[in-house]
């Protein structure tokens, strides 16, 4: 049920929704907030409040850090008393970095945080960010019998579907369907209605306050395993000065090399205090490190499962972990526990 008493804070950082064309070059560049709302007259007939934050310059998707991260954050904790929910508008390349890496930066949220854009620009005759754009408002602002909002969770909305932020991967650049999440269901899914899906909605508790954290420790990095990859490679990745956390992209059920010198690699690292987390590179599907002796071998050296988390996510959580001063035996122990949603134990 849309509450028309209430006020959603658009918060305007960039990307393709709101670019132009430049007639010079035929590139897109971003362009001006008015020339968003002049292109969306369907806001105006919007029953509920709207107000709005801009980021100035707005921001191509790819200009995106842990900084910005934190200016996004702090609007939403500076409105938090004023305003029932919040739509991002941001670019479909880092979106599901910044949603993830958000769902942790805010704890026991209980208003919906909505990021949406679009795959063409809002003046594009054929574009999909009015439905997006619209639809994300409206989610902002739909409440229950009780007046709880309906989805209090860090969310992507794109092409009909709502999806748990921290669940999410950029899976098509030339498709209106860019974002999915293989290992969670949606949300919600909007038609004619939207209907939500409510046993997969985290229910907060309403009697405790939001916690917002901003100290990030950015010292992580990705190792993706593939046929071939030569062992001074993976050492170089393993003697980046003040490592503390690798993200390590496996096979299938979380497989790896089963030479002694990978092996001697990883031990060596995690032996230097570096936390080093197993995950797929498979869209569907979870680390299961038992299954095979090269997963086996992993488990048996201390290298920590990620089970269905994604990479954005995995990335997201040990910079908030770590950046909360934590030591590397606890974050060890929180990377295996859902703290959001993230992740599913088997």
């Amino acid at each position: 049920m849309i509450d028309n008493d209430a006020t959603v804070l658009l918060i305007y950082t960039g990307g393709t929704i709101g670019m132009a064309e430049n007639p010079e070059t035929g590139s897109l560049e971003p362009f001006k907030f008015t020339h968003l709302r002049s292109n969306v007259p369907e806001m105006q007939r919007l029953k509920f409040n709207i107000e709005t934050y801009l980021f100035d310059p707005p921001l191509d998707s790819s200009e995106m850090t842990p900084d910005k991260w934190k200016e996004i954050v702090k609007v939403i904790e500076n409105g938090y008393g004023r305003y029932d929910g919040f739509v991002v508008l941001h670019g479909t390349d880092t979106m599901s970095f910044t949603a993830s890496a958000l769902s942790f930066m805010m704890k026991n949220l209980t208003k919906p945080v909505i990021f949406t854009g679009s795959q063409l620009p809002i003046g594009k005759l054929r574009t999909d960010g009015k439905e997006n754009l619209i639809t994300a408002l409206e989610i902002a602002a739909d409440k229950d019998e009780q007046g709880h909002p309906l989805a209090p969770e860090v969310c992507i909305y794109f092409q009909n579907y709502l999806l748990r932020g921290n669940r999410t991967t950029k899976i098509n650049a030339d498709n209106f369907n860019a974002f999915n999440s293989g290992n969670y269901p949606p949300m919600a899914e909007a038609g004619i209605k939207i209907r939500y899906d409510r046993p997969t909605i985290i229910t907060p508790d309403y009697s405790k306050p939001v916690t917002f954290y901003y100290e990030l420790d950015c010292n992580v990095a990705v190792l993706k395993l593939f046929p071939g990859i030569q062992k001074e490679a993976i050492e170089a990745v393993f003697d980046i000065p003040n490592l503390k956390g690798v993200v390590l992209e496996t096979y299938g059920s979380g497989n790896a090399l089963r030479d002694d010198w990978f092996i001697a690699c990883l031990k060596h690292a995690i032996d230097k205090g570096i936390l080093i987390v197993n995950i797929s590179q498979c869209f569907y599907g979870s680390v299961e490190m038992m299954r095979y002796e090269t997963g086996r071998q992993l488990a048996h050296i201390g290298v920590v499962s990620g089970y269905d988390i994604t990479t954005e996510a995995a990335i997201g959580k040990l910079m908030v972990l770590f950046g909360e001063g934590l030591p590397t035996a606890e974050v060890n122990r929180l990377m295996q526990k859902p703290l959001r949603g993230e992740l599913t134990v088997r």
